[in-house]
């Protein structure tokens, strides 16, 4: 079924302009009939923040902003799906266009900036699903517009901790003006304090909900160590490594397309994303698991993220490339890997390279 979706779709979505295409395929995945998945392979069983994922494999948050196809999503094979980012009010986001696809560099540039249906709706289609099962984290944000973002986390968590797996709080996006600077250490400080707060307050009737942080892949290693320490000592439960980049590598083929303004992802950012997780995986000795995100576009991509420090990976841009049937070929890749080298589970390699990548050059 993924290889007749992949192979009708592919061709078509990729004439369209690239946001209207996006909007065809979450409507192509709703109506997609539904299948029985396939088995997953034991070895590549996840237990991480306190939960249990049947594979490594996640979609990141930015493809189901608002919640419309999660189950879809489970069943084409992820093992888990982060919808979002959420904001409390529906925002229409930066004006079109703001979706750009680099060809020849298997990349994307988007400046979104949050583009949602807001809290309510969102929540609504989560609670109509949440007794279907599967992990389905919730990305949370602040308006555009907030007089207090801080505010915004914390309604956010105090309203989907009944059904969200976990919750990312976003801190790292390039497209909402001013966002980053949460991550600057005070005001970082601040927020997952609030937030930490926010959801031991909920705990009592909506059960503990970790609460992972996503940062940004252009954090020099002096931010990044205030980060990882800020993270440690309130007891974050995971973290999320690493949003877009406003870096453009030299390498970039399509050259006119890059000077777009908004974050890049896609393959180019896989070596600058890989470094940051390897990074900080170095910097949190074990205090929680990491998610890889970045570039990740076969299994070879997904072992080295592994290798780098990631417990699980998170794909978007890739598939744009190469379709769903990428999640399937990850997965056999990782599982015939843990075969041929006699390992049981992903987890005995994970990080297994960190040392070595932080110590080559700085990619560039």
């Amino acid at each position: 079924m993924i290889r007749a979706f992949d192979a009708l779709s592919l061709p078509l979505l990729r004439w369209l302009d690239p946001e209207d295409a996006h909007r065809l395929a979450i409507q192509g995945m709703r109506l997609v009939p539904q299948a029985t998945p396939k088995p997953e392979h034991a070895n590549l069983a996840v237990r991480a923040f306190g939960l249990n994922f049947p594979n490594p494999v996640g979609i990141a948050a930015g493809f189901d902003k608002n919640a419309e196809a999660p189950d879809a999503l489970l069943r084409a094979g992820f093992g888990f799906v982060e919808i979002g980012t959420v904001t409390p009010r529906p925002q229409p986001g930066n004006p079109r266009p703001r979706l750009f696809r680099l060809e020849r560099d298997e990349a994307v540039i988007n400046r979104m900036g949050f583009n949602n249906d807001g809290s309510e709706v969102v929540l609504r289609r989560l609670a109509a699903r949440n007794h279907r099962g599967g992990i389905v984290g919730v990305n949370v944000g602040a308006n555009k517009d907030s007089v207090d973002r801080v505010a915004d986390y914390v309604q956010l968590i105090e309203a989907f901790a009944p059904v969200a797996s976990y919750f990312t709080v976003n801190v790292s996006s390039p497209n909402t003006p001013g966002l980053r600077n949460l991550q600057q250490a005070a005001a970082l400080d601040d927020l997952l304090a609030k937030v930490i707060d926010a959801r031991e307050r909920v705990r009592a009737s909506a059960g503990d909900t970790p609460v992972l942080l996503k940062i940004a892949p252009d954090l020099t290693l002096s931010e990044l160590d205030d980060v990882v320490h800020i993270a440690r000592s309130r007891r974050v439960d995971g973290m999320i490594v690493a949003n877009t980049t406003l870096s453009r590598p030299a390498s970039l083929r399509d050259q006119q397309r890059a000077k777009e303004a908004g974050g890049l992802s896609g393959r180019p950012l896989f070596r600058l994303s890989t470094r940051m997780v390897a990074e900080t995986f170095v910097r949190a000795e074990g205090a929680f698991p990491l998610i890889g995100v970045g570039g990740i576009d076969s299994g070879g991509a997904a072992l080295t993220k592994i290798r780098a420090g990631a417990s699980l990976i998170q794909l978007y841009s890739a598939l744009v490339y190469k379709g769903l049937g990428l999640v399937e070929a990850i997965k056999n890749d990782l599982s015939s890997t843990l075969r041929r080298t006699g390992r049981e589970q992903l987890s005995e390699i994970v990080g297994a390279d960190a040392p070595t990548i932080t110590a080559e050059e700085w990619p560039v």
